[in-house]
């Protein structure tokens, strides 16, 4: 009998093959079986604190075998685990478990030294299982009634790159329907070990990484954050099949690699993928260099349970669309009127199937914004579908600048920058000016030792870019400031410049 619920996963693999390893952490292997006792351990909790089906309960968590536990055991019990970065600050994680209207307030504490530090504040007393400490946080926390949210299995809330973050419920239906595609794309089997940092309070990391090793039987070499030099000795020692991560992750790996003078190895390496972000062309050829073998890239969102659009393995592309459209997906793209626009044009990316978000939780106002009649839901993204129906992605509506009544779209100018000498990471923002214009503002992030040559790049600019395109502003970080999956925060670098 097929799943219905994400932790069946995990108890199908515990009875087919109980003693494989699933996890490889630093501090050793954890098996189905024992993952499995775990997870019933923390079911257990959960039920003597009196959490019932559709109760909301917070994971201050990173990566490691409690937080998948207590994601299964939150599945098994009925309630609606909202996964937390424990890197994130108490002020937003208060009000992530206000929004949530949370009954409880886990901490992963053996595994991070900020969920440690939450747990401290918030009082949290020792649970059931080992190395997690939970606290709570509102006992008068108000079940759903609402029978149409029942299959939810998780609260993500976005990640608030352009405003405040929203709680997208997300579906057994469809994580495991993800799962499956995801496994299916990867070809995933019990040979495979996934290199497993991207945060699984994510749809990148529960999507992609998570339900897909489970449906495949592969294994994950589990880390709790993103270092360059444990990911080339992962994969030159742990034979790690599969490399994924967003295009910020990439860059930094090169930086490191040049940076170190390191000589890369990954003996088992047969599929590497990219998402989340837009990807540069010259990034992805780099990488192609590098391993040898094509850099897959896909386009998903925390709405729709992992991507709707990938690139197939045999048939690898040399340009940086998305890909085709997975199994049971369907999409638009629509003009500002609502109408279909014609192909090769740029508009609005609609989205409809198995996968699609029940809404956001009790923001009524907020779903109606982004759903539209027959159930599609209006992206905000932009995009255009190649001649073979592959998605290329422009950028964000939000995100689209307006200058001398033109329409720029930041992934262009990113582009060309990013294949300047010396760029390590671009980003391009609007800032309002007084006459209803907007301001193009880049910011640069260097190479290590790398210095910007200002006048060469503005020559360079003018040989590549529309007078209306180029920046009137260029302003060099140390460090892109990015969520813990990757994402650049370009409502932080338009607060600089205001």
């Amino acid at each position: 009998m097929a799943p219905t619920r994400i932790h069946e996963l995990l108890e199908a693999r515990a009875v087919r093959s109980p003693e494989a390893a699933f996890l490889f952490e630093p501090e050793g292997t954890v098996s189905y079986a024992e993952l499995q006792a775990l997870a019933e351990a923390a079911a257990q909790d959960l039920l003597a604190a009196g959490v019932q089906p559709t109760d909301r309960v917070v994971l201050v968590a990173e990566n490691c075998a409690a937080h998948i536990a207590l994601i299964m055991a939150c599945s098994r019990v009925g309630a609606w685990s909202c996964g937390v970065n424990a890197r994130m600050s108490p002020g937003e994680i208060a009000a992530i478990a206000g929004r949530a209207d949370a009954r409880l307030c886990y901490f992963t504490t053996d595994a991070s030294s900020a969920a440690r530090q939450h747990a401290s504040r918030a009082g949290a007393v020792p649970s059931a299982l080992p190395g997690v400490m939970r606290s709570a946080v509102r006992a008068e926390a108000r079940p759903e009634a609402n029978a149409a949210l029942a299959d939810t299995a998780a609260i993500i809330f976005t990640s608030g790159t352009s405003g405040t973050p929203k709680g997208v419920m997300v579906s057994h239906r469809g994580l495991l329907h993800f799962g499956r595609v995801s496994a299916s794309v990867r070809s995933l089997g019990e040979r495979d070990r996934v290199y497993a940092f991207l945060p699984m309070t994510h749809i990148f990391g529960i999507g992609t990484v998570l339900m897909a090793a489970l449906t495949g039987g592969a294994a994950l070499v589990l880390r709790a954050s993103f270092s360059p030099a444990d990911m080339l000795q992962a994969l030159a020692h742990e034979q790690v099949s599969n490399l994924l991560g967003p295009p910020t992750m990439y860059a930094r790996l090169l930086a490191h690699i040049e940076a170190e003078r390191a000589v890369p190895r990954f003996p088992a390496l047969r599929y590497v993928y990219t998402g989340s972000a837009p990807l540069d062309l010259g990034l992805k050829q780099r990488i192609e260099a590098l391993f040898g073998q094509p850099l897959h890239y896909g386009y998903g969102l925390s709405e729709y349970a992992g991507s709707v659009f990938l690139t197939r393995a045999e048939a690898p592309r040399a340009d940086t669309s998305a890909g085709c459209i997975v199994e049971g997906g369907e999409a638009r793209i629509v003009g500002p009127d609502g109408r279909d626009v014609a192909a090769g044009e740029t508009g609005e990316i609609w989205l409809r199937g198995p996968g699609l978000m029940l809404g956001y939780f009790r923001d009524a106002a907020a779903t109606a914004q982004v759903m539209r009649p027959d159930g599609w839901y209006a992206s905000g993204d932009l995009g255009r579908f190649d001649a073979d129906g592959a998605l290329f992605v422009v950028g964000r509506l939000k995100e689209m600048i307006i200058r001398s009544g033109f329409n720029v779209y930041p992934a262009e100018i990113e582009t060309v920058i990013g294949r300047f000498d010396g760029v390590h990471l671009c980003a391009a923002v609007g800032v309002p000016e007084a006459d209803g214009n907007e301001q193009i503002v880049a910011f640069l992030e260097m190479k290590p030792g790398a210095v910007l040559n200002e006048p060469a790049l503005r020559a360079y600019l003018a040989e590549h870019l529309s007078p209306y395109k180029r920046p009137a502003r260029i302003e060099t970080v140390d460090t892109m400031p990015t969520t813990a999956n990757g994402k650049v925060l370009k409502r932080e670098l338009q607060a600089r410049c205001r």
